[in-house]
């Protein structure tokens, strides 16, 4: 089905920050599967891990106990400060189990607390409750009678918060930066305001880490640089490093509405794609991955920030870690395919904000050759 506007190359191969496309031709890949590919293409670590596994076991039944799943919801519950992992495939569907276990939890409190409030120009994901808690009405055209329950209200607006909570109220979901929103930052002041909100209130905190989660931002979680936990933590896109997975992770209390039948999935948690993830975690740690990515960041933003004095169409960088985003006064779109042309791979972050999403193990001089594509880029349409 024609459901992607793809850019028009075909890519072949891929060796740490590079890819290729059917041509032969090679660009700096900045975009990372859209957060990703977490250690590049190829990694010599996931490679073998995954041949290992493969040689093992690919897939086995949650009917039975996995090792490695195991392994790996320790590992996150160890680094988050949660108490429970349950594993499904992607963000959207980690989303939705946030949302039905929030609501689950007041149900078995006898509560008739059931909605959900999230920001606007958020993104959860496009299941028919993810994309009604998405704050942006053009991924919900076409797709009604939606689900009731969700109510959407300035990011870092803790007042129009305050309005919105009711006795109805179950769950307030954030994102700590809105990545696909725009590159919006969710200021500490606030998360810390809604934690404190949300604790006046009895309702419960859900944060949306999907692409801002795993080290991308400068620290495993993004939650960790307001120095708050959230009851409620939904992971995916890095956290497999390219192999699908998503996880849904909650603290003690909350997790235990989730008993047998509630939930479940098919694939989620399998021996291959824990296998990938303990890789991907065990690699950010032996390869000091997160001062790489606070390094790199303030170079990527450093080097932007110069561009913006010398291009008057740059209106602004911003970003955390790796997650960088850079506001235009126009139409961000022309300048995707101008940076491709000149064999760097961006993307959008709505109509005009670039991104970029560099793997977590990116040189110092890959951002300087990055940088010096963009400013090549820029000047073509100067």
């Amino acid at each position: 089905m024609n459901t992607y506007a793809r850019f028009p190359i075909t890519l072949t191969k891929g060796q740490g920050a590079i890819v290729w496309d059917d041509a032969g031709n090679s660009y700096l890949d900045f975009i990372s599967g859209i957060a990703v590919n977490t250690l590049g293409h190829a990694h010599p670590a996931m490679t073998a891990a995954i041949a290992e596994q493969a040689g093992t076991m690919l897939h086995c039944s949650n009917l039975f106990h996995i090792p490695k799943q195991q392994q790996l919801a320790e590992a996150l519950v160890r680094l988050s400060g949660l108490a429970a992992a349950f594993f499904c495939n992607s963000g959207a569907e980690a989303n939705e189990g946030a949302i039905k276990l929030a609501r689950k939890y007041f149900h078995d409190q006898g509560s008739s607390r059931r909605t959900v409030i999230s920001a606007t120009q958020s993104f959860h994901g496009r299941l028919l409750s993810t994309l009604t808690a998405t704050g942006q009405d053009k991924v919900k055209i076409g797709f009604d009678p939606l689900p009731p329950g969700f109510i959407h209200v300035p990011l870092n607006d803790i007042e129009a918060l305050k309005a919105a909570i009711t006795d109805h109220t179950a769950a307030v979901l954030l994102e700590p930066l809105q990545g696909e929103g725009g590159v919006n930052i969710a200021e500490a002041a606030y998360l810390q305001a809604v934690r404190r909100l949300c604790d006046e209130h009895g309702i419960l905190l859900m944060l949306d880490e999907v692409q801002t989660g795993i080290g991308r931002c400068g620290t495993m979680f993004a939650f960790e640089q307001a120095g708050i936990t959230p009851d409620i933590l939904t992971l995916a896109k890095g956290l497999g490093g390219g192999v699908p997975i998503g996880a849904l992770l909650a603290g003690e209390k909350v997790a235990a509405s989730f008993g047998p039948g509630s939930h479940g999935s098919t694939f989620g948690g399998n021996p291959l794609s824990c296998t990938a993830a303990l890789t991907v975690l065990a690699t950010i740690e032996s390869e000091s991955l997160l001062e790489n990515v606070n390094a790199r960041g303030a170079q990527l933003q450093q080097g932007l920030n110069e561009l913006r004095r010398r291009f008057p169409v740059i209106r602004a960088v911003r970003g955390q870690g790796l997650l960088v985003g850079m506001e235009l006064a126009t139409e961000a779109a022309p300048y995707v395919a101008a940076a491709r042309n000149e064999g760097l791979m961006i993307l959008l972050a709505g109509p005009n904000v670039l991104r970029f999403l560099p793997p977590l193990n990116i040189r110092e001089d890959e951002v300087n050759e990055a940088l010096a594509l963009l400013a090549s880029a820029m000047e073509s349409l100067a």
